[in-house]
């Protein structure tokens, strides 16, 4: 009977690496640069729910964000680590028609 999923084509390649380089897992999505709510340009980076570890605090509701729940995560595209904010999904998808409820410093 033959085997349901494909071997992989390279088998020296190390787990977690793909064509992006060393050290990204498969899959790995390194940003789009989309208009934020204030209308400058943000790096937009989408959580899968299983990679979903923390409780994060959406900024367009004010909500929390369990762990286990998919999300977007968007940075400006000029800042750093520091400037990441994670966001439901539907509440990043109307960034456009309501403002920021939850003002961070």
């Amino acid at each position: 009977m033959p085997r349901r999923k494909p071997r992989a084509q390279n088998r020296n390649s190390k787990p977690g690496s793909d064509a992006l380089g060393e050290g990204f897992p498969a899959g790995f999505e390194l940003g789009r640069s989309v208009d934020g709510p204030d209308g400058d340009s943000y790096v937009v980076r989408t959580i899968p729910g299983s990679r979903a570890t923390k409780t994060y605090r959406c900024p367009g509701c004010d909500h929390e964000i369990v762990p286990g729940v998919a999300h977007i995560v968007a940075w400006p595209a000029y800042g750093g680590e520091e400037d990441r904010r994670h966001w439901h999904r539907g509440c990043w998808n109307g960034r456009q028609t309501r403002r920021i409820t939850r003002r961070w410093s």
